[in-house]
């Protein structure tokens, strides 16, 4: 199985064909434009079998009309997993195909102003699309999301949980190439060779109007989750020298992370100098969700871990309406609310029920539970939009 694996992995990547259409469009929405991905893989879907469960679509919100954005499909898909497995392992198909595609027409990033392609090899896309889904992706044109920092090890960290509970070794095997092929295209964002990544200084990551400098709390920490969950998986499917690459890395960004960021009592939101640079984030340890979730050992020493998520929940949690709304994205240490920007001030479904869940893995349950239940009246009580 191991030489199997190994040579599958390298035809796929080596004899994918990337056709790169030149039109040019200022709007991601034109749904007549000729596709340039040209890399439909029917084999990933299983129609030959009983498993074979079609393909699904779902949208973030009733007023973002763009399919799976994936970077939300993150946090949603534990429900998913748990509910539907062979829906979600095949909503994880159609973006390891999409991994692996691209497409060459250029078009205009609205924040920024500049130009690049719709769809770049090796990127995981924003989003399976609008108009035409699953051969048009990415609908999201506000900034250039083959820049963003988070999306690829989102997706292998996705692809690892869902593996691992699943026990489904062909879908391992059949999404594998995509898993290699995100991991390495990440290698252009660590600049100085300490294995981890920097963000470049603009808002490169889910929280689109966040702007992040240097080595990120967020970011940083999905990437070494990543690492430490393509290494598992490698060693699964018998990749052992990916394996070895990624353990390296891991031991190097390691420490690397924690010097950087790490301030005796919480991660910073990154290792800038801006004034929201030494802010807690709620969702500092995303990464850490995902390894504890996937029955991988911890990112960091116990006490770090339950020492960041005391501060989140004193200060993002119990500072704002005395936790009856949920984690608020950012605080200053000060125990002001970080309004640097619209969603540093927002408080996020999604990240205040992955935090509680953190908590939890962390034992930490009566404040987790306290965290979920702010949540949930804001969302259904009558004192919140219940």
């Amino acid at each position: 199985m191991e030489n199997a694996v190994v040579k599958g992995t390298e035809d796929k990547i080596n004899g994918r064909k990337r056709t790169v259409v030149d039109r040019t469009t200022d709007s991601t929405y034109e749904s007549t434009a000729t596709t340039g991905n040209n890399c439909v893989d029917e084999n990933l879907y299983g129609h030959d079998n009983d498993d074979d469960v079609g393909r699904f679509l779902y949208l973030e919100g009733v007023e973002y009309i763009m399919w799976c954005t994936y970077d939300v499909h993150f946090y949603a898909s534990f429900a998913l997993l748990e509910l539907f497995p062979r829906i979600e392992l095949n909503i994880q198909r159609d973006f390891a195909r999409a991994v692996l595609c691209e497409d060459g027409r250029r078009v205009k990033f609205l924040a920024e102003g500049n130009w690049g392609i719709r769809k770049v090899y090796g990127a995981v896309p924003h989003d399976l699309g609008t108009h035409d889904p699953w051969n048009e992706m990415n609908a999201y044109n506000i900034h250039d999301t083959s820049k963003w920092k988070d999306l690829n090890p989102k997706f292998v960290l996705q692809v690892y949980r869902d593996f691992s509970a699943t026990g489904d070794l062909q879908f391992g095997i059949d999404v594998w190439p995509a898993v290699r092929a995100a991991m390495e295209y990440m290698d252009q964002f660590d600049r100085d060779g300490d294995g981890l990544i920097e963000n470049d200084g603009f808002p490169d990551q889910t929280y689109d109007t966040w702007t992040v400098h240097g080595v990120s709390t967020y970011c940083g920490c999905l990437w070494l989750a990543a690492l430490q969950a393509a290494a598992a998986m490698a060693l699964e499917l018998g990749d052992r020298d990916f394996a070895e690459i990624c353990k390296r890395k891991f031991l190097k960004a390691k420490p690397a992370f924690e010097e950087k960021l790490w301030n005796g009592s919480y991660f910073n939101y990154d290792s800038g100098s801006s004034s929201n640079s030494k802010s807690i984030q709620a969702d500092q340890l995303a990464g850490q969700w995902y390894t504890a979730s996937s029955g991988l050992p911890s990112l960091f020493e116990d006490s770090k871990i339950k020492s960041a998520l005391r501060k989140v929940y004193d200060f993002n949690v119990m500072k704002v309406k005395g936790g009856r709304m949920g984690a608020v994205n950012g605080m200053h240490p000060n125990g002001k609310v970080d309004d640097t920007c619209m969603q540093s001030r927002e408080v996020w479904t999604g990240v205040t029920y992955g935090v509680a869940a953190t908590m939890i893995l962390a034992g930490m349950e009566e404040e987790a539970f306290t965290t979920a239940e702010g949540i949930f009246l804001a969302g259904w009580s009558e004192d919140g939009y219940g």
